[in-house]
């Protein structure tokens, strides 16, 4: 397989993993073992197979575990709406390990790297969440009404504008 191709998997594999996920009746061991077991149908270095384990490992609350499958998956390339699902899920797992500014760094360039894009609600929604966890609750609830504003039937130009002085206000 060519290093381009690597984070493809076929239709067939994605829809049982994706049946794993939706399946609520799995416990989060069980769930773990099935993800590993359809994950072992592809190289054992493939990206998506990697990301796969990882989240049913951080779904499990085993961060630790999830850490390094998380990263590897990252490291072995991953298509841009994956890479972004990695990205978060990696750094809100780090977040929940203590690591807050290593967590704001990788998603403050992801916030900014998708802004526009599929998942930039995502990547401002976990933004949020670590810039309240590292204390600065103003910027991140400018953050989150910012990508909000533009899913309200009305008032979205106030609130962007409130989010916006949010971040001029005192102690700004």
């Amino acid at each position: 397989m060519r290093k381009d191709d690597m984070d493809q998997v076929p239709d067939r594999w994605q829809s049982r993993v994706d049946a794993v996920w939706d399946d609520d009746a799995l416990h989060e061991r069980e769930r773990i073992t099935r993800i590993d077991e359809i994950a072992a149908e592809l190289d054992a270095g493939h990206p998506v197979a990697l990301f796969e384990r990882a989240g049913a490992r951080d779904s499990a609350g085993e961060e630790e575990a999830a850490e390094p499958l998380y990263r590897a998956a990252l490291d072995a390339g991953l298509d841009p709406e994956r890479r972004t699902q990695a990205v978060i899920q990696l750094a809100s797992t780090i977040r929940n390990l203590g690591r807050v500014d290593e967590s704001l760094a990788l998603l403050a360039d992801e916030y900014e790297r998708t802004r526009g894009r599929p998942l930039a609600d995502e990547a401002a929604a976990f933004f949020a969440l670590a810039l309240v966890s590292s204390g600065d609750a103003t910027r991140g609830a400018s953050i989150a009404l910012t990508a909000l504003a533009p899913h309200l039937n009305r008032y979205t130009r106030s609130v962007t504008g409130y989010a916006a002085e949010l971040l001029e206000g005192p102690g700004a």
